[in-house]
């Protein structure tokens, strides 16, 4: 089969193993039933802003043009830094969208893809948040009602727990199971002061996440379309929002959102 448009960051549904899609043009690919087939991915030269949707020379923060990097809520500076959201004072890039994004019940979590980390994410995208950072077990730490109280406390935390994800350590290994996610809860809590503690989760529920994966590296290569405009292998799995290769090659499909691909494998 062969198609092409631009891609988005694949889509994935919980299961075990996770299901992974592949967003082209107006239509979505399913990708787990490619394992073990040879795919084959051409880059046009063609890149598209994810937000505006003009073509671009290049992208920034994983697809989006300079202008819209600016202006853009999706692309505005809470995203990655949630303890920087002032929408609560009525401040945003967008506030109607704020509401919806911000403005909305948040989670400081733990999770653990090779090693422990601690992030946040909005309530709606559990578990997809987790399966995008490829996190093989996660519990939810505390539950908050707005954005920037979660990332007052993540930023609390990550002066003793990592807040990103070791992305070659994650692709090599299917999570490391020496790693009491209840007892780090407990010891994360124990760090807070009282006024962000209030906060603390009762649900102590841990979400094991399966990925379709046939082997793994056990050494790690990136490529990018920014550098090899034809990427092709025989797909061995599927983590996070990387593909990999039985050559011990990668590629982060998140990052080359907004590219124009040819793209070529099996029928199913």
């Amino acid at each position: 089969m062969k198609c092409e448009g631009t891609i988005l960051k694949m889509k994935s549904e919980s299961g075990r193993p996770v299901s992974y899609y592949l967003p082209v043009g107006n239509n979505e690919y399913p990708l787990n039933p490619l394992i073990g087939n040879t795919i084959s991915m051409q880059f046009t030269g063609q890149i598209n802003c994810i937000s505006c949707g003009k073509k671009i020379k290049r992208s920034f923060s994983q697809g989006f043009c300079y202008q819209c990097l600016q202006t853009a809520p999706e692309a505005g500076e809470s995203i990655i830094r949630p303890e920087l959201s002032r929408s609560h004072f009525g401040i945003a890039r967008d506030l109607e969208w704020a509401k919806a994004q911000d403005l909305c019940d948040h989670y400081v979590y733990l999770a653990v893809a090779c090693e422990l980390k601690v992030g946040v994410t909005r309530h709606h995208q559990i578990p997809q948040r987790w399966i995008d950072q490829g996190a093989s077990y996660a519990l939810k730490l505390a539950h908050t009602p707005n954005r920037h109280i979660a990332g007052v406390i993540e930023v609390f935390l990550k002066k003793y727990i990592a807040d990103r994800t070791n992305w070659q350590g994650m692709l090599k290994s299917c999570g490391n199971e020496k790693i009491n996610l209840l007892e780090e809860k407990r010891r994360a809590l124990d760090l807070l002061p009282a006024e962000l503690r209030k906060y603390s989760c009762n649900d102590n529920a841990i979400t094991q996440i399966d990925y379709p994966v046939s082997a793994y590296p056990i050494t790690v290569k990136s490529l990018t379309f920014d550098k090899t405009q034809l990427i092709e292998g025989i797909l061995q799995g599927i983590k996070g929002q990387y593909l990999i290769f039985n050559n011990e090659t990668v590629l982060n499909i998140r990052k080359h959102s907004g590219y124009y691909l040819q793209i070529e494998f099996p029928d199913h």
